[in-house]
């Protein structure tokens, strides 16, 4: 069955002591919890799990294709992606090599979200300079998108040293290149980049009201037509959003206010209320998650992709997988028909590696034939 909108869950992959217990896991709990919770994703029917990539603490997602290629080994269909990757501080050689890596150990499960990242002080620690952030992410990924593209590359920017009749091993999985969103919280610079190349455009839609959104979307889906790539309806969206479940609405509020109240992220600021009307968090009933995450299709036209945020703020594991279950039960499969009626044919299906190998190879015979 071809999937139109692909949902699934990513983590940012925090350490954080759970309120209620007064107790913080272990790193290794962490990173444990963090694959058993993408194997339950797949077991109960969702379509990708995507990690963050950080290198402070509190979290503990370094290396995220070690741990998409542990999770490869121990799932059959489930799609693998980063949420996000650094392209402005990782190497775009060793981007290029790893996830072409994790391609054919996965079997073309594989996609990635590029993103500058938000914590400063990384940029010293792997040599760069975050004024520079913006031109990182652009040269990076010009050379990224070469280096997959092209059996042998000479290049010679700003940021690295020049390259002379290189070739990035092993090449691309069937000769396509894995899936690239760019992911943005609050950079049109990166919308813009995203229409440029004709790749998606993911935004994270947590912490912002959604008008901020609406206006980064819209802005992607005009210059994504404009590089002629389709029309803007045409255009490859993706949408972050944080839920919590409880199919007692009361309940659930009652059980996340603790986690809500203390959390990094959103702690010491808002009421739980007053964030849940500003922004996407949704703390409800499972019909009530249905409800607003319909409404997103109002507001951001038809999208391929839907993750959502569901292990953070110091969630026990165990109440994680509660989640899930009510996830990929109750949510999922009224969200995937209610996302097909109406749904404009000319709109794109989510984006998978067979669909753009069979792209590729319709592309290559068409000039044959005419």
């Amino acid at each position: 069955m071809v999937t139109k909108v692909q949902f699934g869950i990513f983590s940012v992959g925090d350490v954080t002591m759970d309120p209620m217990t007064g107790r913080t896991p272990t790193e290794h709990e962490r990173i444990k919890a963090m694959v058993t919770i993408a194997l339950k994703a797949e077991e109960v029917g969702l379509d990708v799990f995507a990690t963050g990539e950080h290198h402070n603490p509190p979290f503990v997602p370094s290396s995220p294709t070690t741990m998409l290629g542990y999770i490869a080994a121990r799932t059959e269909r489930l799609i693998l992606s980063t949420a996000t990757t650094l392209i402005t501080t990782n190497d775009p050689v060793k981007i290029a090599e790893d996830f072409a890596m994790l391609q054919h150990l996965a079997e073309g499960r594989v996609d990635v979200m590029m993103g500058r990242g938000n914590t400063g002080p990384v940029y010293p620690w792997f040599g760069q300079d975050i004024r520079q952030g913006i031109p990182l992410a652009v040269e990076n990924y010009a050379l990224l998108h070469r280096l997959w593209r092209e059996d042998v590359v000479d290049w010679e920017g700003r940021f690295r040293t020049p390259l002379q009749g290189f070739t990035s091993t092993p090449r691309p999985l069937d000769g396509v290149p894995p899936f690239v969103w760019h992911g943005s919280i609050r950079s049109p610079e990166i919308a813009e980049q995203a229409a440029y190349y004709g790749d998606g455009f993911f935004a994270n839609n947590i912490f912002w009201p959604k008008e901020h959104f609406q206006r980064l979307i819209a802005l992607y889906r005009r210059r994504y037509a404009h590089y002629g790539h389709g029309t803007p309806e045409q255009a490859v969206v993706g949408l972050g959003g944080q839920v919590f479940m409880r199919r007692n609405s009361q309940d659930a509020v009652r059980e996340f206010r603790p986690y809500f109240d203390v959390a990094p992220v959103y702690g010491h600021g808002p009421s739980l209320e007053e964030f849940m009307a500003e922004t996407p968090l949704t703390v409800g009933s499972p019909q009530q998650v249905i409800e607003r995450t319909l409404e997103f299709r109002d507001y951001f036209g038809d999208y391929q992709r839907q993750l959502f945020l569901m292990d953070h703020a110091g969630l026990p594991l165990k109440t994680v997988l509660e989640q899930l279950d009510l996830l990929g039960e109750e949510v999922v499969p009224v969200l995937r028909a209610e996302f097909a009626k109406g749904r404009p044919a000319g709109v794109p299906d989510a984006p998978t590696h067979a669909s753009l190998l069979a792209a590729r190879q319709e592309a290559e015979i068409a000039p044959v034939e005419a």
